[in-house]
């Protein structure tokens, strides 16, 4: 089988997509006899053979190109290009990761190729924009972003053979709009890399982290999206409260790394560190925690908490997102509102907690529900069973106001 996943959510430093691709490959090499083409922006257009593995680069113009800290992602403007290359490649099966104009360009191909397309739901884009919209514009304006989002989501998904999503709480809400063709499919986690240890300073002495303060971490992109900005408001909240006693570790990139200094200034106790792509390297500084925080309200998933837990590590986070189904103790404990200060109080409760017992069942519940092979086991039997039946589950596109001009032809 030949497969081939397009997408724009994907650059040097980007995280849980790029994951779950770098993940895939790694299955297709270890598990089957299949070969796997992947279709991202680049700095270059150039082409990468490893074996059955088959990346494919698109010169592509960077996003927030004038930011002096750029997030890296890119958008694929030569949509052609795209079209061309899956002439060529002929895949078995397509699968779409982002909700943009590739999407559009991936369903034109599979129509022509004959091949059934996937979407992957991978961000639930509507959260962050309705922030906006109802910061900028009040409510009638964030209603009205909302009801032009939802009507695009059912049009452009309602398209694919199959739409993959990553929690079945989010899965119950695309059906109630109207996407009928879900399907629950969780992420993973690499059991291998991320599990408990016992505990040792050395990352701690290599960051020159102070022995008697409680350490926080975060893992994750530093863009808006993320709630970076409520994150440093709660540390700092925190650190007024009780100056010496907790210390912030950031590992992550993209354009708020701009507002950490002012922080690191104010407080004199948060360490950066930028992308980390060894898993290895990564569960090191997991281990190296007490306590890991991830303050996001629109995640679809949350693959870094599922990391921190299987490595021992208890979270902790503001309730109310998708991300609460893959919390697997203490979620009683975490803020109910997105606010500095009820996120500060939450992580003062754990300082009543026992965090190794509580690490230790974490650990223990996440690597009995959550393996890569599961994961990519029930998705390989999905493709499969689109193969043997492509021709009925496939899905004429009709031009619509939502599509690109090219659709039409």
């Amino acid at each position: 089988m030949k497969i081939c996943d397009v997408t724009q959510f994907y650059s040097p430093v980007s995280g849980g997509v790029k994951r779950y691709l770098s993940e895939k490959r790694l299955h297709v090499v270890e598990h089957t006899r299949d070969e796997h083409h992947l279709i991202v922006p680049g700095s270059e257009t150039r082409y990468e053979r490893q074996g059955r593995l088959h990346l494919h680069t698109i010169r592509s113009p960077r996003l927030d190109f004038f930011s002096r800290y750029p997030s890296r992602y890119r958008v694929i403007l030569g949509t052609r290009i795209v079209l061309g290359l899956l002439d060529d490649i002929r895949p078995d099966i397509i699968e779409s990761g982002d909700p943009y104009h590739l999407s559009w360009t991936a369903l034109r191909a599979g129509v022509h190729l004959h091949a059934p397309v996937f979407g992957f739901y991978h961000s639930h884009f509507p959260e962050a924009y309705l922030r906006t919209a109802a910061k900028f514009g009040g409510t009638w304006f964030r209603d009205a972003v909302l009801n032009y989002a939802q009507d695009y989501i059912v049009k452009l998904y309602s398209l694919f053979t199959a739409t993959l999503v990553p929690s079945e709480h989010l899965r119950q809400l695309l059906h109630g709009w109207g996407v009928t063709n879900t399907v629950t499919l969780n992420l993973g986690v690499d059991t291998k890399a991320f599990h408990p240890i016992r505990r040792h300073d050395a990352l701690r002495e290599e960051l020159d982290l102070p022995r008697d303060k409680k350490v926080l971490l975060y893992v994750g992109r530093l863009s808006p999206e993320k709630n970076i900005e409520m994150l440093l408001a709660a540390f700092e909240a925190l650190h007024a409260r009780q100056p010496n006693t907790y210390h912030l570790v950031i590992v992550g990139d993209g354009p708020l790394r701009r507002i950490l200094p002012a922080t690191r200034q104010r407080t004199g106790a948060l360490t950066w560190r930028s992308y980390i792509q060894d898993n290895a390297k990564l569960a090191d500084y997991y281990h190296a925690a007490d306590l890991f925080i991830h303050p996001g309200v629109c995640e679809t998933f949350g693959l870094v908490v599922l990391e921190a837990q299987a490595c021992g590590l208890p979270c902790v986070g503001v309730r109310g997102s998708f991300m609460d189904a893959n919390i697997m103790v203490g979620l009683d404990q975490w803020a109910t509102k997105n606010d500095p200060s009820d996120i500060a109080d939450a992580i003062e409760r754990y300082e009543h907690q026992d965090l190794a017992a509580m690490g230790a069942e974490a650990s223990k519940l996440v690597h009995a529900r959550f393996s890569w092979d599961k994961v990519f086991a029930r998705q390989w039997a999905l493709y499969t069973r689109a193969r043997l039946h492509g021709a009925e589950a496939l899905h004429s596109i009709e031009p619509h106001p939502f599509s690109p001009d090219w659709v039409k032809g």
